[in-house]
């Protein structure tokens, strides 16, 4: 049975879209000792230290699947999960009339491999409108989101163009990692 090591639900809502069964089993990790300003290099270095966390936790008898996922501005920011409202309004309103990329990277422990995954999908969104991002960050919705930001809520109608998955800007790229399952 596979661990995934993830408290995220949007994460096990898309292993359960997928067919794959689970059990969520989280491990901590503090991404705060991660000093990286390129957003490739942040989700590799937190994918790999939520694994080598999971291994210490569970071994490597039972397949371990870690996950992270950043928003990354135009201008190149990392935009993490917001710690407030203000902080989440902030973060959406660099994405507003701007393109963005939103990078998973998955390590997923099988008892004879170790596969790694690194894949982005990029966004160029509408202006948003202000009065329905106002309501949007007052429905708390947006907690626990990279960037503050939902491709499959509040973000959906402002998409101009996507390039990629939305499992990936989900924060985990199902369709990649799926063949290695046996699914």
């Amino acid at each position: 049975m596979l661990y995934l090591c993830s408290a995220s639900e949007s994460r096990a809502q898309l292993l359960k879209e997928a067919g794959i069964e689970f059990i969520q089993k989280p491990v901590d990790f503090d991404e705060s000792s991660i000093a990286t300003t390129n957003g490739y290099d942040f989700v590799y270095a937190a994918s790999k230290g939520k694994w080598q966390r999971a291994v210490e936790c569970y071994g490597k008898s039972v397949p371990l699947l870690c996950a992270d996922s950043v928003v990354v501005s135009e201008a190149g920011e990392i935009l993490r999960k917001a710690k407030d409202i203000d902080e989440a309004r902030a973060s959406l309103l660099k994405q507003s009339g701007r393109s963005i990329s939103i990078v998973s990277c998955v390590h997923l422990q099988l008892p004879h491999a170790l596969f790694v995954d690194m894949s982005a999908t990029h966004y160029r969104f509408a202006p948003f409108d202000r009065q329905t991002l106002e309501a949007y960050l007052q429905s708390g919705d947006w907690q626990g989101k990279a960037g503050a930001c939902m491709v499959e809520g509040f973000c959906k109608p402002y998409i101009v163009e996507v390039k990629g998955f939305e499992s990936t800007a989900r924060g985990l790229q199902t369709e990649i990692i799926r063949p290695w399952l046996g699914s």
